[in-house]
């Protein structure tokens, strides 16, 4: 029986993850900003899934003492982590660089790089204390080093996680320890709403394109979830939405009739 601890992980991606490694005998570590959203998504999942297998802690993922809990937390729960997934992430409305106020960029480098940073070391320690382990990090729009105006500093954040992500490849390599990445695509959640806030027609305009690209968190996350825990490679890039998949959808815009916001 695998324990899971997921950043971010009460609403969205990061909670198709958890009630997905639920579904099949995992145990889960839970993980919010605040203690509401935590108690709300454990009562959720241990509806389904029963409490026994259930821990979770609030924390802020830019703090690296509130990760550490977080691991300390799933440590005496569990007895071990055996995978650690860096899924706490947020976004910034669709705005040029120049057009951002300092505390929206403070917000989203703090949890989406320095986040990264933190839940890496407090993961990769624990892991070689103990004696095995595998990291996972959240790639996203701008990892793989595509551009577009509006999304610049949320880009570079995740541009970073495939730069910190190949570093630490090679910093574990000799070592017990495993680092990997996942990348679910354009996944249709709150989070890619809220870039949107202040822009609702642009929103109406990108929802061609995400109908046509995105899919939705009850998709995606099953056919992670069975990618990570058959994996045993450290360096693998699990990725969702691969090239040919984009390919063939591009192509099929003109004919589709997609509608997952329906």
């Amino acid at each position: 029986m695998k324990s899971i601890v997921i950043t971010g992980s009460t609403r969205g991606i990061g909670y198709g993850l958890a009630d997905e490694f639920l579904k099949r005998g995992c145990r889960v570590a839970v993980n919010g900003r605040s203690a509401e959203s935590v108690d709300e998504a454990m009562n959720k999942l241990a509806a389904a899934h029963g409490r026994e297998r259930l821990t979770g802690l609030a924390g802020d993922a830019s703090k690296a003492d509130d990760v550490q809990a977080l691991w300390n937390a799933a440590a005496a729960a569990f007895g071990q982590v055996d995978i650690w997934i860096n899924n706490a992430g947020v976004g910034h409305p669709y705005k040029m660089v120049w057009e951002l106020p300092a505390e929206t960029v403070n917000r989203v480098v703090d949890i989406d790089l320095k986040g990264l940073i933190f839940g890496s070391q407090v993961a990769i320690r624990g892991m070689l204390a103990q004696g095995s382990g595998h990291l996972y990090n959240m790639e996203g729009f701008g990892s793989d080093g595509r551009m577009r105006p509006g999304i610049s500093v949320y880009g570079s954040t995740k541009a970073a996680v495939r730069f910190l992500s190949r570093s630490l490849m090679k910093e574990v390599k000799g070592t017990p320890v495993k680092v990997s990445t996942l990348s679910p695509g354009i996944v249709i959640t709150d989070f890619l709403s809220e870039q949107y806030k202040d822009d609702p027609e642009g929103f109406e305009r990108g929802k061609r394109v995400f109908n046509m690209l995105g899919d939705k968190v009850e998709t995606v996350t099953p056919w992670l979830v069975e990618q990570v825990l058959k994996n045993d490679k450290s360096g693998a890039n699990i990725n969702w939405l691969t090239t040919p998949k984009l390919l063939s959808r591009f192509a099929m815009m003109p004919f589709s009739k997609r509608d997952l916001y329906s």
